[in-house]
């Protein structure tokens, strides 16, 4: 478990740079927004792209899939109902609400605590996969339906196919499915470029929490508590049933599951919500609250279960 810590020691030091970054006001009134835009259009592509493409197709595909799938959707169509229907909330705030319920960081957290917890960085790409293939392309096209002023279908239906986000991944899994192997001209600098993604993701999430309180806007505080016990308690558990008693996973895939359901809201939410001006704080708190929670309860999850 020291392993573990020191992933997500990893992974605060980022984020308190970037905090101190925005109390002295380094990067300017725009920095952050500048690092946001470079992140979502650039970097996290290749980012993704190159995990995807890395993947064993048959660790894409393994059993891990169903049960992270039918999972994520559970907690996320749970969370919107309430959110939409009970609160009147906007679709918008509701869905970025619902993504940091169900949608978990995978990629920054994932990989490297998958790494130190369970043996093997491979773990999380079924997660990685419906997350980017099933939940993003959807994700987007709502988005973009409710935010571009009236836009046709097939505005809509173009800017979806062509978001940077659901091209490298689409890409990445071509790539592994096709077994292509890249040659060292292409794949190095991708791979230089993809290393620079999560740093500064979490450095630009880093900025955006100076001047701010953890559920200070009290408009928003029933979504960034109702986010997150969904995202820490009944996402765990319902993996545990899934894979337990539905789907019969051995010992050690049931771990997988949980541990992976049990990792914080993906640091991409914050970044869908500053793209898109909407439920910001929600996504900022969620993910912070998330991340810091997280801790205990994968120290939880691997004595119970490792």
């Amino acid at each position: 478990m020291l392993d573990a810590v020191t992933g997500f020691a990893v992974v605060g030091v980022a984020i308190v740079v970037g905090y101190v970054i925005g109390r002295i006001n380094l990067l300017g009134e725009t920095g952050g927004a500048v690092l946001g835009r470079l992140v979502y259009f650039v970097l996290s592509p290749v980012l993704l792209f190159v995990v995807l493409a890395d993947a064993d197709v048959h660790t894409l595909f393994s059993a891990l899939l169903p049960v992270s799938a039918i999972t994520a959707t559970v907690i996320i169509l749970g969370y919107a109902a309430i959110a939409r229907f009970v609160w009147r909330r906007s679709t918008a705030d509701t869905l970025i609400g619902a993504l940091a319920a169900g949608q978990v960081n995978s990629n920054n957290i994932g990989i490297p605590l998958s790494l130190y917890i369970l043996g093997s960085a491979a773990y999380p790409a079924p997660v990685i996969l419906f997350q980017l293939l099933f939940l993003t392309p959807i994700s987007m096209a709502i988005f973009e339906a409710t935010t571009a002023g009236g836009a046709s279908a097939r505005r809509i239906a173009v800017r979806t196919i062509t978001n940077p986000i659901v091209v490298g991944s689409l890409l990445g899994v071509l790539a592994s499915v096709s077994d292509i192997e890249l040659p060292a001209v292409v794949s190095e600098p991708l791979g230089f470029l993809a290393a620079a993604c999560v740093p500064l993701l979490l450095i630009r999430y880093g900025m955006s929490l100076h001047g701010q309180r953890v559920l200070g806007a009290a408009e928003s505080r029933p979504d960034i508590i109702l986010g997150t016990a969904l995202k820490l308690v009944a996402m765990p558990l319902l993996a545990w049933v899934l894979a337990e008693f539905v789907f019969g996973l051995g010992a050690h895939d049931v771990l997988i599951v949980v541990v992976l359901a049990s990792l914080p809201s993906a640091q991409n939410v914050y970044n869908y919500a500053q793209r898109f001006g909407v439920g910001q704080i929600i996504a900022r708190d969620t993910i912070l609250l998330t991340t810091i929670l997280c801790i205990p309860l994968l120290l939880i999850v691997t004595v119970l279960l490792g």
